[in-house]
């Protein structure tokens, strides 16, 4: 164990080195992996986004029938921009027993045990294929994963459960809601400032749409569902970024803002959808084309994912328990690409090391502690794999 937790945090000190933030490629992280694979005589097959500088890896240890399990992970990080990181974001830092670097927790870490793991697995004789799902642009809505999974299905044999690394501190989730990454952009009408009647203001008409999500968001957490397991307890709307106009003394002519839903189960997202673009329609674009013909309003769905079906008997859950003898499952707020997975046929559960508590902040970590149970997961996993055979 010890040889292969120094590994592990060696490979997470490379890996944590890609500056892989969603706005740039991660082709040099991924053919890293590649080549690290390749080194083990492991084959890794990659897919693309349209641009081509984006890469899903899939590699493939044991023989190729159906019935394998995927462990899967994300390869991009959020940006640092604007944090006060007292550590450097994109080096590996140790300092009492914790591994300091962007995507240390989220979730370099996973990958960094599974790629750990993989020669042992590559020396195994493993009953069914353990197979590597490393996506890209998760953070930014869950882009890469249905590429890679139109990858795995033109495969010859399917897998049946996948197991994907977020960071829950070694805890089972199963569920978590879905998402819908939105933009919306408004066209207004520029001029001086000094007589606002003679432009229509982007950043004013922006401000009145945003304090409509506003109070839809309050409207749905007025209403949350006393039966359900997640927290929040329901539907969630958030701005994320905005950005528009020129000048102080200049009206705004232009101005966008990123937001999002996050979908409690059995609430009607696009229903919600709807509502505000109605809102938008009937209230906010009257108004500014009485002033400016052009003047508009369009907020266009830049991502979106399946939510993780709430189930507590699934093949990815018991398999897990088995492994660890945990008895208790739970759900999350935040989403993954795990969603991806069910919806094509694989039973799948969240479950690796780090906290999320961790994710997405300056000086964000992953205890050493949490490296170590998730190799003793994976040491177990392969042994049970082994084990089917002898048995079979």
């Amino acid at each position: 164990m010890r040889d292969r937790l120094h590994t592990a945090v060696a490979l997470l000190g490379e890996l944590v080195s890609f500056e892989t933030v969603s706005a740039r490629s991660n082709l040099d992280l991924i053919e890293h992996i590649a080549a690290y694979l390749d080194d083990l005589g492991i084959a890794a097959q990659l897919s693309h986004d349209e641009s081509g500088q984006k890469a899903n890896l899939f590699a493939t240890i044991g023989p190729p029938i159906d019935g394998g399990i995927v462990l899967s992970g994300h390869t991009d990080v959020v940006p640092i921009d604007n944090q006060d990181w007292q550590t450097p974001p994109f080096s590996l830092i140790e300092r009492d027993g914790r591994l300091f670097g962007r995507g240390s927790a989220d979730m370099k870490g996973f990958i960094a045990c599974a790629l750990a793991q993989a020669p042992a697995f590559a020396e195994s004789n493993l009953s069914r294929p353990i197979h590597f799902a490393f996506t890209f642009d998760e953070e930014i809505g869950s882009c890469g994963a249905p590429i890679l999974i139109d990858q795995v299905a033109g495969q010859p044999y399917r897998p049946s459960i996948v197991i994907v690394g977020e960071p829950t501190g070694m805890q089972v989730i199963d569920g978590h809601k879905g998402g819908y990454e939105l933009t919306t952009r408004i066209t207004g009408l520029e001029g001086h400032a000094s007589d606002p009647t003679k432009g229509v203001n982007a950043v004013h008409v922006a401000a009145r749409f945003i304090d409509h999500l506003d109070r839809r968001a309050r409207d749905l957490a007025s209403r949350p569902d006393p039966d359900t397991a997640f927290s929040p307890p329901y539907t969630t709307i958030s701005v994320g970024a905005i950005n528009g106009g020129t000048a102080r003394n200049v009206i705004a002519g232009q101005c966008s803002f990123d937001w999002e839903l996050r979908p409690l189960p059995g609430d009607d997202a696009r229903a919600i959808l709807a509502e505000i673009d109605a809102f938008a329609e009937a209230e906010l674009l009257p108004e500014m084309r009485a002033g400016y013909d052009a003047a508009g309003i369009e907020t266009a769905l830049e991502a979106s994912y399946p939510g993780l079906k709430h189930d507590r008997n699934s093949e990815a859950v018991a398999l897990i328990r088995s492994l660890t003898g945990i008895n208790s499952s739970d759900v999350v707020p935040f989403g993954s690409d795990a969603g991806h997975f069910q919806a094509a046929g694989m039973s799948t559960a969240l479950f690796g090391p780090g906290s999320i508590d961790q994710a997405h902040k300056p000086d964000e970590y992953i205890a050493i502690s949490q490296l170590e149970a998730c190799l003793g997961f994976l040491d177990r996993l392969r042994d049970w794999m082994a084990d089917r055979r002898m048995s079979a």
